[in-house]
C-alpha cells in the first residue's frame, strides 16, 4: 500500500544512489572532474551515456566546449576525491591540481581517465537537454575502460553526502 507524501520526503529513499565523476576539458585546456550523482545509459546501440549537470556549474562550459567528456565509475578508495571535486568550483581552482589523484591519457577523446576508477567511458556530446535546473548531455561511448584490480564501487548511501560501498 502507498501514502502519499511531499517530494521531499519520498525523495529520501532513493539511497543508495550511484556516483560518476564526469570530466572534460575547459577552453584553456584543463581538465575539470566534477562529482555527479544524475547518470544513466540511455541507449545500447550505439552505447551511450547521460549525466545531469546543475546550469550553474562551470561544467557546463567545459563540456559545451570540448564536446567531449568521461564518464568514470569511482572506487569506494575515491570517496574524498569525490566530495573534493563535487565541492569545489574549477571556476576558481584545477582541481587535478589540488588534489592528488592518478590520471591516466584517454586514448579516443581529449580527455582524462581516472587510474583508481572502476571504469571509464570516454564520451563524444550527442546531444543537450535543458531540464529545469540542469542540462542532460547525453554521449556517445567511443572508448571503455575496466581496471585492471577488483574494486567496488563508490556510492552515495544516505543523505548529506555520506559515501560508501554496497554490499
Amino acid at each position: 500500500m502507498q501514502k502519499q507524501v511531499e517530494y521531499s520526503d519520498a525523495v529520501k529513499t532513493k539511497y543508495p544512489e550511484q556516483v560518476v565523476i564526469a570530466i572534460a576539458k575547459d577552453r584553456n585546456g584543463k581538465a575539470n572532474p566534477i562529482t555527479l550523482g544524475w547518470t544513466m545509459i540511455v541507449s545500447g546501440t550505439p552505447p551511450m551515456m547521460a549525466i545531469s549537470v546543475a546550469k550553474t556549474h562551470y561544467s557546463i562550459e567545459a563540456i559545451t566546449h570540448s564536446r567531449t567528456f568521461t564518464i568514470a565509475f569511482p572506487s569506494s578508495q575515491m570517496a574524498d576525491a569525490a566530495l573534493f571535486f563535487g565541492s569545489k568550483s574549477g571556476r576558481d581552482i584545477d582541481k587535478f591540481a589540488e588534489f592528488d589523484c592518478k590520471t591516466e591519457p584517454a586514448k579516443s577523446i581529449d580527455s582524462v581517465l581516472l587510474a583508481d576508477a572502476v571504469a571509464n567511458f570516454e564520451c563524444t556530446l550527442e546531444s543537450q537537454v535543458p531540464a529545469g535546473d540542469h542540462i542532460i548531455f547525453v554521449g556517445e561511448i567511443v572508448s571503455s575502460h575496466i581496471n585492471t584490480e577488483p574494486k567496488k564501487r563508490l556510492y552515495t548511501v544516505g543523505p548529506g553526502h555520506k559515501l560508501g560501498s554496497v554490499s
